[in-house]
Parts: structure tokens; sequence; C-alpha cells
């Protein structure tokens, strides 16, 4: 059973409004892509979720992903569920070429669900506030596909911060535009 503080749901709820504001607010809207984030915590867990983007401008993106090992690693094994709730911020350069170097910023939360009260006196929630950089292919059709290798800056021991949130990561996310309206 998932163990969730009542400030975990407030947060998944805040990044749904803010999805939805960002989706039919501001004069440029471009697009508003969602789909699915594979990621690979290197010599840990696969985690996989769904992910949104929502693109300010054709540099600017903000966007929501939540990742579960739930949905990777975890699925029909002993691995420790665990989820990660994402807002992120990206810059994209060569904007109107089919392929985007970009760097992007993500800030969020972390929970570990152990399974036992063996396991209660590790940590096993924390803040995630990481990097990444890659690059962003799109297609002729309304599919883009993202590839990063990135960087969590907030780590643990498990005594001392989440132990199973290590450093590095790599993903693929794979999109597709929901909507395109021209700025006005």
């Amino acid at each position: 059973m998932m163990n969730y503080k009542p400030g975990i749901l407030k947060a998944l709820g805040l990044i749904i409004v803010l999805q939805l504001v960002c989706q039919f607010s501001f004069g440029q809207v471009h697009t508003f892509e969602a789909g699915f984030r594979l990621q690979k915590t290197v010599d840990l867990y696969y985690e996989n979720g769904i992910s949104g983007q929502y693109h300010l401008t054709k540099r600017i993106t903000l966007g929501a992903t939540y990742l579960s090992s739930r949905l990777g690693s975890a699925i029909g094994s002993n691995a420790i569920k665990q989820d990660n709730f994402l807002l992120s911020g990206s810059w994209m350069f060569r904007p109107k070429k089919p392929l985007k170097p970009f760097v992007r910023a993500n800030l969020g939360y972390f929970i570990a669900d152990y399974e036992s009260d063996v396991f209660k006196s590790l940590t096993n929630t924390s803040a995630i506030a990481s990097l990444d950089a890659g690059l962003a292919y799109s297609f002729k059709s309304p599919l883009r596909l993202n590839l990063s290798l990135g960087y969590n800056a907030i780590t643990g021991s498990g005594a001392k911060g989440a132990g199973t949130l290590y450093p590095v990561f790599y993903q693929t996310s794979i999109f597709w535009n929901l909507a395109k309206r021209k700025s006005k």
C-alpha cells in the first residue's frame, strides 16, 4: 500500500492545475505534448512514467512528469517501489531545426516505499533538484523524441537522505503533439 503524505497529493494536484492553466492561457501558445518517459538511474532502477510539455515559445518549455519504478524495475520483482513527481523548464537551441539540443532544470519530490517496518528509520523522501541535457528530434509527424543525460544534485545514503536517489540518470521521452495553435 502506498503511504503518501497529504503534501504529495497536493503537489500532484498543483502539477495538473499548472498544466491546464498553461495549456489554455498565454497569448503565445504553440504546442502541448504528452507522452511517455523511460528513465534509467545508473547502477539502479528503471523508472518509467508519463510526461507533458507545454511550449511557451519555440525555445522555452515547461513540463511535468511522473516517474515510478512501479512501472519499471519493480514490476514483478522485489525492487523498491519509488515515485518521482517533477516540474521542469527547458531551453531549446536551434528551435527551427528538426534536431534540437536542449538543457532542462527539474524540481520535484521523491518518495520510496520500503514496504517493511524494518526500514522505517531510513529516510524515504527527498526533494529533487536535477539538470539534464540532450537532444530532441521533431519528426514531420506530431512525434518528438528526446534523449538526455542528467544529474541529481540531491542524493542520499539512506541514513542521511533517500538511499535510492542516485546522482546520474539517462532518459528517453516520446511525445505526441496534442494541440497546435498559432500565436496572435
